[in-house]
């Protein structure tokens, strides 16, 4: 079973609902489950700026599918939330947006996927939520932590959790 690391966010509708939607279509308990989740992180927009800010939240999964599998899964669960990838502006706004960040240890560079994610380092949206469930963790010979502490975090705020939700804690699945 592979540990995978995944970043989710949004800018339109009722996002942090549109989250909660994605990682529970995601995470199905068994060829996906799910092993930890960060909050939710308000972000300012990258790439295009003239846009309303993103929430933003990691999780990290077991899952038994294969990487392109996996991105598959991801692509569908974009589409069912109202995600037309096809008809939207590079770094735009969008209702949902999932990226595979790292599989295990695995490196792959093929059409539509590579892995470790290519900006993953760069970016701390990404970054900023990702080291609250998993700062240890060693990516492209780089501790999330460290590459975080390299990073502009401003204007990246934590959001109190809605009522009902904690952090789920890695491995046991207890709030």
């Amino acid at each position: 079973m592979a540990e995978v690391l995944v970043g989710l966010g949004g800018n339109v509708g009722e996002v942090r609902t549109t989250l909660d939607r994605a990682v529970a279509a995601f995470c199905d308990g068994s060829e996906v489950r799910l092993l930890a989740q960060s909050s939710d992180y308000q972000t300012p927009p990258w790439g295009v700026v003239d846009q309303p800010p993103f929430v933003n939240r990691c999780i990290a999964v077991h899952t038994t599918l294969t990487p392109r599998a996996l991105l598959d899964r991801a692509l569908t669960v974009e589409q069912q939330l109202g995600r037309a990838r096809d008809r939207e502006q590079r770094w735009g706004p969008r209702p949902i947006d999932i990226d595979l960040l790292a599989y295990d240890d695995v490196t792959i560079v093929e059409a539509g996927l590579t892995l470790p994610h290519p900006r993953l380092l760069e970016r701390a949206f990404v970054l900023v939520p990702l080291a609250e469930i998993v700062p240890d963790r060693v990516i492209a010979g780089v501790k999330v932590r460290d590459a975080l502490s390299r990073l502009d975090t401003s204007g990246i705020e934590r959001l109190a959790p809605p009522p009902g939700r904690g952090t789920l804690l890695r491995e046991n699945g207890v709030e």
